[in-house]
């Protein structure tokens, strides 16, 4: 079997998950050393560590004071650090003990971060992690569409659906739908209300089906074995992964796209709302430890063609990301941002960017990421603990600094 790409995304057993959930939590550490700039801003954290042992005391007891303009979120072993994203330097170091996740919560000051309870609610422009949370057992993936955000829990199978906009003054007003088995599944709310969710168990996981406004269900696909991930593209096709290629909805109707390889399995898609293209890895060997794949799939919603594009290096689940006008951008362990015109399937530059690096066996290690936003890439090198900040267009490397910590998920409001 593959490595997961995700959390649960292999769909273990009750005692898989229960390991993988003791795993997913690295030991505690000491007290965060904040960088001496901080001491300037005034910012200042109350002592909190392995001695403390309330790991939820630590990040509201000294509200930060701190206002970050557009801010980037690291993740790193033991917390989290609030980045500026014109100088890239650390402004806040926020101690919070576990594997902990980031994902975009929707809105310009917020973070959704995922710990061992639930999603909590970063305040990213402020500076600080508030006690606001989402309660969820095995939280997984966090979609934003159509002005909504949208979480789902693994462990329950619930999907919790808000307004980003009232983010801020506690818990928004959210609707509910939970799936009849839980599953690492994901769903995405459209623009006239209907829901897509995945179908699945704890052992199988098997397509997905639309509900409407109403949740009555009026469309589903089983044709999926494996599904994981989704991706939305122009005129709001989604589409999601399969080990035998993806499934597409749009016009109100599924549609199965067919990998040319027995098990050809994409679990992890980029798509641009400008773009009728998706983005999305290929991996053909059910049995490797670890699959370290050379080839990207596009796949073009308005047609159903699945295309194959060889980079000549191999990439990781945290590699594909879309440029401003469309560009289809993979990070390479070449070390080199790969840029494809998605249209054309064709490679049209590599922008070197860092040594070449390995992939790690365990998905939860750090490894370099890519995170876009507007005409920038940002790319992390945990190995020589910096960060780059990447002109999509010149192909410059704009900015780059040193951070105090190894980072690990990236991303940014």
């Amino acid at each position: 079997m593959n490595p997961p790409d995700t959390p649960m995304d292999v769909a273990p057993n009750k005692e898989q998950r229960a390991e993988m959930k003791r795993s997913t939590h690295p030991r505690p550490h000491a007290k965060a050393v904040l960088p001496a700039a901080m001491v300037t801003l005034g910012l200042v954290l109350t002592a909190c560590g392995q001695d403390d042992p309330d790991p939820t005391a630590q990040e509201t007891s000294a509200p930060a004071t701190a206002k970050v303009q557009d801010p980037l979120v690291m993740t790193y072993d033991g917390g989290l650090s609030i980045i500026d994203s014109t100088t890239l330097k650390v402004v806040q170091n926020i101690p919070l003990e576990g594997f902990n996740r980031v994902n975009p919560a929707g809105n310009d000051r917020h973070v959704m971060v995922s710990t061992s309870t639930g999603f909590r609610v970063l305040d990213a422009a402020g500076a600080q992690l508030t006690k606001d949370e989402f309660t969820a057992p095995e939280p997984g993936h966090v979609v934003h569409h159509a002005g909504k955000t949208v979480l789902f829990s693994d462990g329950t199978g619930k999907v919790t659906t808000f307004d980003p906009r009232r983010l801020g003054d506690g818990l928004p007003e959210a609707s509910n739908h939970t799936t009849q088995h839980p599953h690492h599944g994901v769903a995405i709310e459209l623009t006239n209300g209907s829901l897509l969710v995945t179908l699945g168990t704890e052992e199988e996981r098997t397509g997905a089906q639309i509900l409407d406004k109403n949740r009555k269900e009026t469309a589903r696909n089983e044709e999926c074995p494996g599904v994981h991930g989704e991706a939305t593209a122009k005129d709001e096709a989604v589409l999601i992964g399969c080990e035998n290629g993806a499934l597409l909805y749009k016009d109100g109707e599924f549609t199965k796209v067919k990998a040319p390889d027995e098990y050809g399995r994409i679990g992890n898609q980029a798509g641009h709302e400008e773009s009728p293209i998706v983005l999305g890895d290929y991996k053909t060997d059910p049995d490797a430890e670890l699959e370290r794949p050379e080839r990207v799939s596009l796949i073009d919603t308005r047609t159903g063609d699945l295309k194959l594009v060889d980079l000549g290096t191999s990439y990781t689940f945290r590699s594909l990301g879309r440029g401003p006008h469309g560009e289809a951008l993979v990070l390479g362990t070449d070390g080199a941002l790969h840029v494809i015109d998605p249209e054309r399937g064709e490679v049209t530059e590599k922008i070197k960017i860092m040594d070449k690096w390995r992939e790690p066996l365990e998905w939860q290690q750090p490894r370099p990421t890519l995170h876009v936003r507007d005409h920038t890439a940002y790319v992390t090198d945990p190995d020589a603990k910096t960060l780059y900040a990447v002109d999509i267009e010149s192909g410059e490397v704009k900015t780059k600094a040193q951070l105090p910590q190894t980072p690990n998920e990236l991303t940014s409001t």
